[in-house]
């Protein structure tokens, strides 16, 4: 794919799971001419542990999307009650139909339909309502992805994955989760680089595709 000019949309529930997701990817179309705008669903600031403000995940994921090159004006963030997606279905579709028509991407990455997490679920189900005519890459969360069919690998530089792993740095507020380290994520990286015989990847479910 050409990313020259195009123009990409990376859905994440909360704040980390684009990163998570597809931050290297991220960081490679950036450097190839894409344009790539960030929608994160849910600050929550409910759940966020003490003594860090109730605000701290903006803090962090405007830190977070900075380190991947993302435009400041193209981060946007809403404020839906973490694990409480399902009962704010319609207003999200409404959402992310106005998202298409503002900016009418030519790839979306979203969670994969087959993510455990509720929220993650919502995000991907109406995701896919929304963005039914765009081509769709589902990406990996492997601690709640009970299947995922590793279909589609993007191959990611050193330099690239070090600025993932920098970005999931800026998320102090999330430390202590056995996922969120370095070790993983680059064991992660060399694991699905090793499937298609390069250094590092990340891997996606295809959801559509057009061409």
């Amino acid at each position: 794919m050409n990313n020259q000019q195009q123009k990409i949309l990376v859905l994440a529930p909360h704040t980390d799971d684009g990163e998570f997701g597809c931050g290297g990817s991220i960081v490679r179309m950036i450097e190839e001419g894409a344009e790539v705008y960030y929608a994160a669903f849910s600050l929550a600031e409910e759940s966020v542990p003490e003594p860090f403000p109730k605000n701290i995940l903006e803090v962090e994921v405007k830190e977070a999307t900075s380190v991947l090159n993302i435009k400041p004006e193209n981060v946007l963030l809403y404020r839906y009650q973490v694990r409480h997606f399902a009962y704010h279905r319609q207003e999200i579709l409404e959402d992310l139909v106005t998202l298409n028509k503002e900016l009418s991407p030519s790839l979306v990455f979203m969670p994969s339909l087959h993510d455990l997490h509720q929220d993650h679920t919502t995000i991907a189900t109406e995701g896919l309502r929304a963005f039914k005519r765009t081509s769709i890459l589902a990406y990996e969360i492997p601690w709640n992805n009970m299947n995922f069919q590793t279909q589609s690998f993007i191959s990611i530089e050193e330099r690239q994955l070090n600025l993932k792993i920098q970005a999931l740095e800026c998320y102090q507020s999330q430390k202590g989760r056995n996922y969120a380290t370095a070790d993983f994520i680059r064991s992660l990286a060399v694991t699905r680089g090793t499937q298609i015989g390069k250094k590092y990847a990340e891997v996606f479910e295809v959801v559509r595709w057009i061409i």
